[in-house]
C-alpha cells in the first residue's frame, strides 16, 4: 500500500441508495461475522456518546445483530441527543437511551453498568477556541469512565491524527509508529490515549483503542466535502493531497469485532480503507460524476494524514464496499440535493487547528 489507487478502477456495482432510510439500513447492516462474534459475546452493550455522527447507525448494528443472533441483550446509546429526533429513533429500533452530560461525573456513577463499553465520547471541531474543554473532554472524561466502568471491556475511539503527517511512499501510519501529533486536539486525542492505557494498567481494564482514519457516509465525510465544494465551484485545497476512507457501515463492524480484541496493555489498532487516495484524481472522478469541472489551489505537499489498516483487515476482513462505489453513492446523493448533516471534515487542515 505505498501507491495512490485510481478509484475509478475500484468499482463494485451496488445500487443506489436513494433514500435516508435506505441509509440507515445499509448503515447498520450486520456482515456474517458480526453476528458470529455477537453470538459469543456476552452481556449488555452501552455505548457512550451514541448521539454523535457514528453512534447511532453503530447502535443500531448492534441491536441487529445482537438479534438476528438470537442474542438477548441491552443496547444502551448514552448521549445528550442534541440532534432533534434521535433519541427517538434509536428508541423505535430497540435502542435504550439515557440522556447524560458525560462529564458530570455524579450522573455517569448512576449509569447502567455493562460488561461492554463503546466509547464514542470526543470534542474535535471549535477546539482551538475552546482548548480547556478540549482537553476535558478528550483526556478527563476518559478517567470517569474508566472509574465507572472498571470491571468491563472498552472499545474506545481515537484518530489517526496521533500519528501527524506521513508520506506516501510510507504506505500509512502502523499502530506500531510513535505517535507525533501536531496541535492540541491531536495532542488531546493522545491523552485520550494514554488515560485508557494507564487505567488499563492499574486496574487491568481490558481495552482497544480505535485509531480511525476518515469515516464516511453519504451525509458527511471526505467525499462529501468534496462533492459539496465541486458544486459549488470552490477551490480545493491540494496541500492534503492524499487521503484514507472508509464507509461508516464497516467501520461500525469493526468496531464490533474489536470487542473481541481488548486487552491489558490497550490492544490499538488502525481503522480505515484499503485505498490511499489521490485528492486530485478523487475530485476529478467526482467532477466527471457530478458534470463540473474542480477548482483546485496549491499543490500537493510530500505528507498527509494517512493510515495503514492492514492488520485490521487481516483480523476483521476488508472493508465490503470500495472507495470507488463510495464515489458513486455519494456524487449521486449529492447532487440530487440528498440530506447533509452540516458537519465538514475539514481533512484539509494540516496544522492542527480545528
Amino acid at each position: 500500500m505505498t501507491e495512490a489507487v485510481n478509484p475509478v478502477t475500484h468499482v463494485t456495482a451496488m445500487k443506489a441508495i436513494q433514500t435516508v432510510e435506505q441509509l440507515e439500513q445499509r448503515l447498520s447492516e450486520p456482515a456474517d461475522r458480526v453476528l458470529e462474534a455477537m453470538r459469543r459475546l456476552s452481556g449488555d452493550i452501552i455505548l457512550l456518546g451514541a448521539g454523535g455522527k457514528i453512534g447511532p447507525s453503530l447502535a443500531r448494528m448492534a441491536r441487529r445483530a445482537s438479534d438476528l443472533a438470537g442474542v438477548k441483550r441491552r443496547v444502551i446509546g448514552v448521549s445528550r441527543f442534541s440532534v432533534p429526533n434521535e433519541e427517538a429513533r434509536l428508541q423505535a429500533q430497540g435502542v435504550e437511551t439515557i440522556r447524560c452530560d458525560l462529564l458530570d461525573e455524579a450522573a455517569v456513577a448512576q449509569l447502567p453498568t455493562a460488561p461492554n463499553v463503546i466509547y464514542l465520547a470526543g470534542l474535535k471541531f471549535g477546539s482551538t477556541e475552546n482548548a480547556a474543554g478540549t482537553w476535558a473532554m478528550n483526556t478527563y472524561l476518559p478517567g470517569i469512565v474508566c472509574r465507572k466502568y472498571r470491571s468491563s471491556r472498552i472499545v474506545a475511539f481515537s484518530t489517526g491524527a496521533v500519528y501527524g503527517l506521513t508520506a506516501l511512499s510510507g504506505g500509512g501510519s502502523r499502530e506500531t509508529d510513535p505517535p507525533q501529533p501536531v496541535g492540541e486536539y491531536a495532542m488531546s486525542c493522545l491523552g485520550r490515549e494514554r488515560m485508557f492505557e494507564y487505567f488499563s494498567g492499574a486496574w487491568a481494564i481490558p481495552v482497544a483503542l480505535i485509531r480511525l482514519f476518515y469515516a464516511c457516509e453519504l451525509r458527511y465525510g471526505v467525499l462529501v466535502d468534496l462533492a459539496r465544494k465541486i458544486l459549488a465551484g470552490d477551490p480545493i485545497d491540494l496541500a492534503m493531497g492524499h487521503f484514507n476512507i472508509i464507509w461508516q457501515g464497516d467501520n461500525n463492524a469493526m468496531t464490533l469485532l474489536a470487542l473481541e480484541q481488548v486487552t491489558s496493555p490497550p490492544f490499538v489498532i488502525n481503522v480505515t480503507g484499503a485505498e490511499l487516495l489521490s485528492t486530485r484524481e478523487v475530485s476529478e472522478a467526482m467532477g466527471r460524476l457530478l458534470g463540473k469541472k474542480p477548482n483546485f489551489c496549491g499543490t500537493e505537499l510530500e505528507t498527509s494524514c494517512l493510515g495503514n489498516a492492514a492488520k485490521a483487515h487481516q483480523l476483521f476482513g476488508l472493508p465490503t464496499v470500495s472507495a470507488g462505489q463510495l464515489i458513486e453513492w455519494v456524487a449521486n446523493w449529492v447532487k440530487r440535493g440528498g440530506e447533509n448533516l452540516g458537519k465538514p471534515t475539514h481533512f484539509e487542515v494540516r496544522d492542527g487547528r480545528y
